[in-house]
């Protein structure tokens, strides 16, 4: 279990600066975009910032609890859906979704309206919180867009990873908030100051630059990915090292990769291994192969196929030089 020492660790302190500015001067805009990685606070960061706001009209207690919970008269949680079977399901509401394709539909954005335009019980705004907001479909972003364009009582709070994917028109109508990468110097500080010892220890020994690197710049990944390391079997470990060049074993790996890990982790192993290959080997083209097998597991596109053709290319293909210097 990894338990992180100080629970606001993952909250950027210059965020939080300008947000407490916003609410000492109470000058709320109408829109606003969480922006940064996955994993940076963002989330979490809404919340008590939603909270806050409240907070300055009422003082019931429970208020984060009834945020958390999508239980609160003024505050409306609009999050990616999938249709399973028929009916439309919540992300939240699914333990583990069999695409990463949620969306945001028409009808989740057009219940805004109705929304608005009831009566605040406990607040003079209403709030509506949008998760990965770049998941909106054409029409959803549009009926969004024109709902920013009218004077309301209401907060928009828009998070999302991938700014350019949102239209023009909507990022234009809202202030942005940018949540920073941690760089390599504040991973390390990060890592000694807010994980356990035993759990920093097999970072060292597996290379703490190769899980700086895999994370992209999220303290939330680099949690999880070592969550996800410390659960991968040893042989899986030990064989993905180096390339691998025995056509059989490569099978071998790709059945029990895919038969052993869930798709998520399958995806962390790509990154990982990923740049443990890459500084190992210096070879681009074992990166561009593995960036396309990471494109066939997020799609889910026959996982044990994606592997083995992907091994077998790296291993077939003169991709892999065995005398390369740069192994070692």
């Amino acid at each position: 279990m990894i338990d992180l020492k100080n629970e606001n660790v993952l909250i950027n302190r210059e965020v939080n600066k300008h947000l407490e500015s916003i609410l000492k001067r109470k000058e709320f805009s109408n829109g606003y975009i969480f922006h940064g990685p996955e994993g940076i606070g963002k989330k979490h960061t809404a919340i008590q910032f939603i909270k806050a706001i409240f907070q300055q009209y009422t003082s019931d207690l429970n208020i984060e609890e009834k945020i958390i919970e999508n239980n609160h008269p003024d505050f409306l949680l609009i999050e990616p859906t999938y249709l399973l079977k028929g009916k439309i399901i919540n992300r939240s509401e699914i333990e583990s979704p069999k695409t990463n394709k949620g969306i945001i539909r028409i009808e989740q954005i057009r219940k805004i309206k109705n929304f608005l335009g009831q009566k605040s019980i406990e607040s003079e705004k209403k709030i509506i919180l949008i998760i990965d907001s770049h998941s909106l479909n054409e029409a959803a972003s549009n009926c969004l867009l024109k709902t920013l364009e009218e004077p309301t009582n209401g907060i928009f709070i828009l998070l999302t990873s991938k700014l350019n994917l949102l239209l023009d028109t909507i990022i234009s109508r809202c202030q942005i908030i940018r949540f920073k990468s941690f760089s390599s110097k504040e991973f390390q500080i990060f890592i000694k100051n807010n994980l356990d010892s035993s759990i920093s220890n097999i970072i060292e020994k597996q290379n703490l630059q190769v899980f700086i690197n895999s994370a992209n710049g999220s303290p939330g990944k680099i949690i999880n990915d070592i969550k996800i390391w410390k659960a991968l079997p040893n042989e899986i470990k030990y064989k993905l090292n180096l390339p691998l060049i025995d056509n059989l074993e490569i099978l071998e790996t790709a059945k029990q990769i895919t038969e052993e890990l869930e798709i998520s982790e399958q995806i962390f192993l790509v990154n990982f291994i990923q740049h443990k290959w890459w500084k190992k080997t210096k070879n681009q083209e074992i990166l561009k192969k593995l960036e396309d097998l990471k494109s066939h597991l997020n799609n889910f596109i026959q996982p044990r196929i994606a592997w083995e053709v992907t091994l077998l290319k790296i291993a077939n293909e003169d991709l892999l030089k065995i005398h390369n210097p740069h192994i070692d």
